[in-house]
């Protein structure tokens, strides 16, 4: 590294470690660190890009904060003019990453693949300039190989390395069974690396096995290998379990400017320098400047909080939306207003009708349990009062306003 550091201008190495902080910064892991240098070192020299591959298998095409971990990222790579390569597993995807996995995954059809795969274009195009990123489906070169061709690429790693995998091995000690296609996935993943000649590939740390697997087999290939670089799996807005839908802990960017911007105001305050540094387009120095100012008291953490949710609105909905959902906040949360603007529903006749009734009927719970839960945590307000009685009885007047939670409100509009 001294020597080709030698050959590089004072600017030149200045800008390699420009590009190591932004890189380096959240990052859990790179294997091996000294190589990523090495890369840009090179790439600055011959003015060429890396190439900077993200696979995906299009198989939950909601995008919550949780991925955009990985794509704040890639957008960092393409800001500095580097390539990004992404991946879609439309071949891959037929048969399910089994990495964290205690069952074999659902084979996706081409149907699904195709749908979720525009899906994620759509949504990528609020982080990246989806414009200057390189797509690639890898059905283009899987599809091809022979049967031949598939065990001269088996046989290129061990039963032995396969079984490494954390999954596998507790998989086999529960008595539970691997499909042999399961086996395939790996390679097939690092197979994609040595086809496209992948500089770096990102994914997050429970994608550890696979990306080392695009090393190992571009070493076996002959081809320079790639950087991993290994981000941090983000937790969700419960503090505790790693971001996701299922969970219901989750941001997704495609929700509304309110929405959005209230759910941030619930992010535990412990795991605010981490939002910070991995969901949002700050640098590096001044999420440092947030930090310091936080610890010592000069920022409070309510005010960080308020700051983070503004930043994370206006990356997906512009400067306009987040200042209006701040505002919005303010008058409803703070202040303990009603919004201004809210949905409208309108309905006929004036009889009485049971609360947990009315709140299946205007579609805020899908079932009479969860009504019966939200009411038992004082959770319903029917005109600004709390509904304590299950069996409450409630008459339709015009305008009257029902609240779920601090965050959702309704008005009931009596139609002629």
């Amino acid at each position: 590294m001294s020597h080709l550091m030698e050959r590089l201008t004072e600017k030149q190495r200045t800008e390699v470690k420009r590009q190591m902080a932004i890189y380096s910064q959240g990052v859990q892991e790179i294997i091996p660190t000294e190589e990523l240098e090495i890369k840009i070192a090179k790439s600055i020299i011959e003015n060429r890009p890396l190439k900077v591959k993200l696979g995906l298998d299009p198989s939950a095409p909601d995008v919550h904060l949780g991925h955009t971990v990985v794509l704040n990222k890639l957008r960092q790579f393409q800001e500095n003019g580097h390539t990004i390569q992404l991946i879609i597993g439309d071949f891959t995807g037929k048969i399910g990453d089994p990495t964290g996995k205690s069952i074999a995954r659902k084979q996706l059809t081409d149907e699904d693949v195709k749908h979720n795969a525009k899906t994620y274009f759509e949504q990528f195009g609020k982080i990246m300039d989806m414009s200057k990123v390189e797509l690639h489906f890898n059905s283009q070169w899987l599809s091809k190989l022979n049967f031949e061709e598939v065990i001269q690429l088996a046989g290129k790693i061990t039963v032995a390395r396969l079984l490494e995998r954390d999954d596998f091995e507790e998989r086999i000690a529960f008595g539970k069974p691997i499909s042999l296609h399961e086996f395939f996935y790996p390679l097939m993943q690092g197979y994609d690396s040595v086809i496209l000649e992948c500089d770096i590939e990102l994914g997050g740390t429970d994608q550890h096995f696979n990306i080392l697997m695009g090393r190992h087999f571009q070493e076996k290939f002959g081809k320079d290998k790639q950087v991993a670089l290994l981000m941090p799996l983000i937790e969700g807005l419960d503090g505790v379990e790693k971001m996701s839908k299922s969970k219901k802990n989750y941001i997704g960017i495609d929700e509304s400017p309110q929405e959005m911007y209230g759910k941030a105001m619930s992010i535990p305050d412990e795991l605010m320098d981490k939002y910070f540094e991995l969901v949002t387009d700050l640098t590096p120095v001044q999420i440092q400047k947030i930090k310091e100012e936080i610890k010592s008291g000069i920022l409070h953490p309510r005010d960080a909080k308020m700051l983070l949710g503004k930043t994370i609105v206006r990356m997906y909905h512009g400067l306009d939306a987040a200042e209006q959902a701040e505002q919005h906040f303010i008058q409803v949360f703070q202040q303990g207003s009603i919004p201004d603007e809210i949905p409208v529903i309108e309905w006929r006749g004036n009889e009485e009708i049971s609360v947990i009734d009315l709140l299946v009927n205007v579609k805020l719970f899908q079932s009479k349990s969860e009504a019966r839960r939200m009411i038992e945590n004082r959770g319903i307000k029917i005109n600004g009062e709390k509904v304590r009685d299950v069996q409450q009885q409630i008459s339709i007047t015009d305008g009257l306003i029902i609240q779920v939670g601090k965050r959702k409100f309704v008005k009931m509009i009596i139609q002629s």
